[in-house]
């Protein structure tokens, strides 16, 4: 799958905010270029939430394992939960440290090098092979987003 391709797949699923930080939008520069995916269905950016998924095309500082400044590189990130998490890596999140999986190797699903312990997966350059099960993920993903903004816009009972 493109970076393109998974864009226009998120954005079907409704109510996807898709930021793409670039040079004078107030973003900090490590961003631009990535892509960050938020349930906003009002087109806002959630003050009080994280993105669901995101699209990263470099290495960031501490997460340099996946070798993402290669050519034509980039790493696709998305909140799991932890059923999804145990079901795709056979680990508990708080496990994936653990795990012996080399994060640069492509279209393969794995617990995310740096937040795996917090229920994220990870594919770099997602492929035919992991495609379906990226297409799953990142559907499971926005329900867990979207449900969670439906909890936060309910008002709180005293």
């Amino acid at each position: 799958m493109s970076i393109d391709e998974i864009i226009e797949f998120l954005d079907g699923l409704g109510g996807v905010l898709t930021l793409r930080p670039a040079p004078g939008d107030g973003s900090p520069e490590v961003s631009w270029g990535d892509t960050f995916f938020y349930y906003a269905p009002d087109g806002e950016v959630p003050a009080t939430t994280q993105p669901f998924a995101t699209i990263v095309t470099k290495d960031y500082p501490g997460d340099e394992r996946s070798r993402l400044n290669r050519p034509d590189t980039f790493r696709l990130n998305l909140f799991a939960g932890t059923d999804a998490f145990v079901g795709r890596t056979g680990l508990r999140p708080r496990d994936a440290t653990t795990s012996e999986v080399d994060p640069s190797v492509a279209d393969t699903v794995m617990p995310h090098p740096v937040y795996g312990t917090l229920g994220w997966l990870a594919v770099v350059n997602p492929g035919s092979r992991t495609e379906p099960a990226i297409r799953e993920l990142l559907g499971s993903a926005h329900h867990l987003a979207r449900s969670g903004y439906g909890r936060r816009a309910q008002p709180r009972q005293q």
